[in-house]
């Protein structure tokens, strides 16, 4: 699975769920994928996929200011 994260600063793409905090970050099923979305977007100087690992997921949940045990992903497209 791979995110797609701000270069500047890290913070991942989220989608917002009601009821559910915090947003969940979104998640695709391949770089491919995820660099084709970015693309899409005209977003690919400002946005990077990230590989789903643990170290890219603790750098997440700093980013966003809580700890990595609250992190939940949500796939693309729901």
């Amino acid at each position: 699975m791979f995110a797609i994260v701000y270069k500047s600063d890290g913070i991942p793409i989220c989608v917002q769920v009601p009821g559910v905090s915090p947003d969940p970050v979104v998640v695709w099923t391949s770089e491919s994928a995820a660099k084709a979305f970015i693309e899409s977007k005209g977003g690919t100087a400002d946005f990077q996929p990230v590989s789903m690992n643990e170290q890219a997921m603790e750098k997440m949940a700093k980013a966003l200011g809580f700890p990595v045990e609250k992190l939940m992903v949500e796939p693309y497209p729901s």
